[in-house]
């Protein structure tokens, strides 16, 4: 009969933490690359966010000035009417004729200028829009971002201790860190004071 040889207790536990090593750092960098998701997801949307303001400003700006212009239009155009009325009986009729016709130019003037404005406020309305849904988005990334790191030093703690108990932690953060990146992207559920 042969003889069968135990394995020494000692080996035992070093295969086995080898095994819980291994496992452990493929499971960290996995969190690595969740991670680097999340910082790209969370400088995009810091970096559209910002676009969207600066847009949205341009398009007042340009709002502003179809106003003025509207503006400048409609007192020039009064002030035309109140001269027809004032004088208009003692007019030439050449001049009356003239008066009238820049009279409605002005109205069609003033016209284009305050259709032309309510398209623009609807552009910068739309981009308003694009930039809150960006800054909304923003904390989502930057906690996600909070607990895949925890989640990478915890596991990292957990090689060098030899602890299962670190290791779900870390596990647990970053399943955490995922669900608000994950959320960052999608805008699945809103948290009231991240807003």
């Amino acid at each position: 009969m042969s003889e069968v040889e135990l394995p020494n207790a000692e080996e035992l536990e070093e295969i086995r933490g080898k095994t819980f090593t291994k496992r452990v750092a493929l499971t960290t960098a996995i969190f690595a690359v969740i991670l680097a998701i999340t910082s790209l997801g969370g400088n995009n949307a810091m970096k559209e966010m910002l676009l969207a303001q600066q847009q949205s400003s341009d398009q007042w700006a340009f709002y502003q000035a179809k106003v003025l212009r509207e503006h400048l239009y409609r007192g020039q155009k009064l002030r035309l009417e109140i001269d027809l009325i004032e004088r208009g009986s003692g007019m030439k009729p050449e001049a009356k004729e003239r008066v009238e016709a820049v009279l409605k130019k002005m109205a069609e003037e003033e016209a284009r200028y305050s259709a032309e404005k309510e398209e623009i406020e609807k552009e910068a309305k739309k981009l308003e829009h694009e930039r809150d849904v960006n800054r909304d988005k923003d904390p989502y990334f930057n906690y996600g971002e909070v607990l895949l790191q925890i989640a990478i030093v915890m596991a990292s703690v957990s090689i060098l201790s030899g602890s299962r108990l670190v290791f779900y932690f870390a596990l647990v953060s970053a399943i955490l860190g995922t669900f608000f990146s994950l959320n960052g992207f999608f805008l699945i559920f809103r948290i009231p004071f991240f807003h």
